[in-house]
C-alpha cells in the first residue's frame, strides 16, 4: 500500500462491498452452493476449493482482525474483493431468479449478497 490515504479507501471501499457478516459468510461457505460455484484452482475441472470460497475464508478473518492488525497483505486483497463485486455487480445476473443463481453463490463467496438492501 502506498500511503495511508490509500488504505483509508481501500477499508471504506471494502466495508461497502462485503455486505455480509462473517457469521453469515461462515454459514454460505458451508452449503453446497458455495462449494460448487467458482473456478476451481487446479485444473478448472471442478476439483478443489473455489478461488471465491478460499477468499470468502479469507474475508472473514479479515473482517475480524482490528483494522490496526491489518497487514499489506490483507489490504490487498481487500482491494481485490472489491474490484471482485464491483466488476460482477455490473454484470446484473440473470434476468430470472437472482436468489437462486451461480452468480448471486458467486458474489455471496466473496462477501456480497446481491439481494441484501
Amino acid at each position: 500500500m502506498a500511503d495511508q490515504e490509500d488504505r483509508e479507501q481501500v477499508y471504506k471501499d471494502f466495508g461497502e462491498a462485503v455486505n455480509m457478516t462473517p457469521a453469515a459468510i461462515e454459514q454460505f461457505l458451508d452449503t453446497e452452493e458455495s462449494k460448487r460455484v467458482g473456478w476451481k484452482r487446479e485444473d478448472g475441472n471442478d476439483a478443489g476449493e473455489s478461488v471465491g470460497h478460499a477468499s470468502g475464508r479469507r474475508i472473514v478473518d479479515i473482517k475480524r482482525k482490528k483494522k490496526a492488525d491489518l497487514s499489506d497483505d490483507d489490504y490487498a486483497h481487500m482491494k481485490k474483493v472489491t474490484g471482485y463485486v464491483h466488476r460482477h455487480l455490473a454484470q446484473g445476473g440473470p434476468a430470472k431468479d437472482k436468489e437462486h443463481s451461480d452468480w448471486r453463490y458467486s458474489l455471496m463467496n466473496w462477501g456480497h449478497d446481491p439481494l441484501k438492501a
